[in-house]
C-alpha cells in the first residue's frame, strides 16, 4: 500500500502534519520551576492506575492533570493519589489542561501489540495519538516522555514510529527512542517497551538513556506466602501443564503462548490485560493474586487496591513498570534543569521548528 493522502492507516497523519506544520513559530516563555526548586510538574495521559504518578511522585513531582476513559480505573487512580482523573481524552477542554513541564502518556497499545492484531491506526484507539499530539501544539510541555509496546517500532515495517517522530519533531522538538526491558530496572518481569522522549528547542541534541541493568528483586520476594485459593487452577489443569513442562525453576513463572507452547522462567513474562486467566501460572499451579501483579510492575505495597481481582489484573496488565518510568524521568528532570540553568532564563529558539516545518512542506 503506498503511503499517500487516502492510504487508511497514514492518511490521518498527513492530515495531522499540515495542520501542525501551519502553526506560527511559538515564541516560548521560559518555566521558572527547574530554578527556583519548585516541584517539577507533570500530567499524566491514558493514567490507568498510575504508573507514571507512582514514578514522579517518588522523585518529588506534582501531577497536575490525569485522563483515562476507564471507569475503574479512574477510581482506583483517585483512591491511591488524591486526583480525579478526566475521562475520555477526546473530550478534554485542552484550555482546562494546567501547564506543565513533562506531559507523561502511555498511550492505547492494543493496536500495535503482539497480542492482539497490530490494526494501528486503522483502530480508533490507535488514533488516539493525534488527541496526544493537539494537547502537546497547544500546551507546548519543555518535555514529554511517551511509552508504548515493542511492537510499535516493527508496525508496518517501521513507517507508524517514523511518522509519530515526524509528527513530535515537526511541532519543535528534539526527539529520541529506545527499546527498554523492565527486566532491567529490578523488577522480575520481561516486559519490553518503546520509550520516547522529547525535549521543546534546538539545544537538546541527545539523551542520556540507561545503561546499567539494575539487579533482578527475586520472585520469592514478589510471590505472596498464603495466596488465596482461588488463585489454584483445577486438578484437570494443573495435571496437562505438568504433563507438558518440566521447570527447572521454583519458583518459576509458567508462560503459555498463543499457540499452546509452555516455558518457565524465575521470572514473569509481560502481564497481558487481555491474556487467558492462565497465561501466567505460578509454579504451573495458580495465578498470580493482584498484589503480585502490582509488585511485577513496581508498585510499592502501600498502594491500596479497591478493584476486583478482575479490574486490578487489567489494570496492572495495561500499566507502565514503575522503575523504568521512574529512570527516565529521573534523566529528563535532569537535562531540564541543566539546560534551563545554562540558558539564563532565556527562552528556546525557534530555529528547529522553522526549520522542520520548511523542511518536510519542501518534500510535499
Amino acid at each position: 500500500m503506498r503511503d499517500t493522502g487516502e492510504n487508511l492507516l497514514f492518511g490521518k497523519f498527513d492530515e495531522v502534519l499540515k495542520s501542525a506544520l501551519r502553526v506560527e513559530p511559538l515564541l516560548l516563555e521560559p518555566r521558572t520551576a527547574w530554578l527556583n526548586g519548585q516541584q517539577p510538574t507533570f500530567s499524566d495521559m491514558f493514567c490507568g492506575i498510575g504508573g507514571f504518578h507512582s514514578a514522579g511522585a517518588s522523585l518529588g513531582m506534582k501531577c497536575v492533570f490525569a485522563c483515562d476513559i476507564d471507569a475503574a480505573a479512574r477510581e482506583q487512580y483517585e483512591h491511591v493519589y488524591k486526583l480525579r482523573p478526566e475521562s475520555d481524552i477526546c473530550k478534554v477542554d485542552i484550555t482546562q489542561i494546567p501547564d506543565h513541564d513533562i506531559l507523561c502518556a502511555g498511550f492505547p497499545c492494543q493496536p500495535f501489540s503482539i497480542i492482539g492484531d497490530r490494526a494501528g491506526f486503522a483502530d480508533a484507539r490507535g488514533t488516539l495519538f493525534f488527541e496526544l499530539a493537539k494537547i502537546i501544539q497547544a500546551k507546548t510541555p519543555p518535555a514529554f516522555v511517551l511509552e508504548n509496546v515493542k511492537q510499535l517500532a516493527t508496525h508496518n515495517k517501521g513507517k507508524t514510529l517514523s511518522h509519530i517522530l515526524q509528527i513530535l519533531r515537526a511541532l519543535g522538538y528534539f526527539v529520541d527512542f529506545r527499546i527498554l526491558n523492565a527486566l532491567y530496572f529490578g523488577v522480575p518481569q520481561k516486559r519490553e517497551r518503546v520509550l520516547i522522549v522529547g525535549f521543546r528547542g534546538d539545544d537538546v541534541t541527545s539523551f542520556p538513556w540507561p545503561t546499567r541493568r539494575i539487579p533482578i528483586i527475586p520472585l520469592s520476594e514478589i510471590l505472596e506466602a498464603k495466596p488465596d485459593e482461588s488463585t489454584f487452577v483445577s486438578e484437570r489443569i494443573g495435571r496437562a501443564r505438568k504433563k507438558a513442562h518440566t521447570s527447572k525453576h521454583k519458583p518459576g513463572i509458567w508462560h503459555e503462548n498463543k499457540s499452546g507452547n509452555i516455558s518457565s522462567h524465575p521470572f514473569s513474562c509481560a502481564l497481558r490485560a487481555g491474556a487467558s486467566y492462565n497465561y501466567l501460572l505460578v509454579d504451573g499451579e495458580r495465578r498470580l493474586t493482584p498484589r503480585e501483579m502490582l509488585r511485577l510492575q513496581g508498585f510499592p505495597d502501600t498502594f491500596d487496591i479497591i478493584g476486583t481481582d478482575s479490574a486490578i489484573r487489567k489494570q496492572a496488565g495495561n500499566s507502565v513498570p514503575v522503575p523504568m518510568v521512574k529512570a527516565i524521568l529521573e534523566r529528563v528532570i535532569n537535562v531540564q534543569r541543566n539546560r534551563t540553568q545554562a540558558e539564563g532564563q532565556c527562552a528556546p529558539t525557534n530555529r528547529s521548528i522553522s526549520a522542520g516545518r520548511n523542511a518536510i512542506l519542501a518534500r510535499r
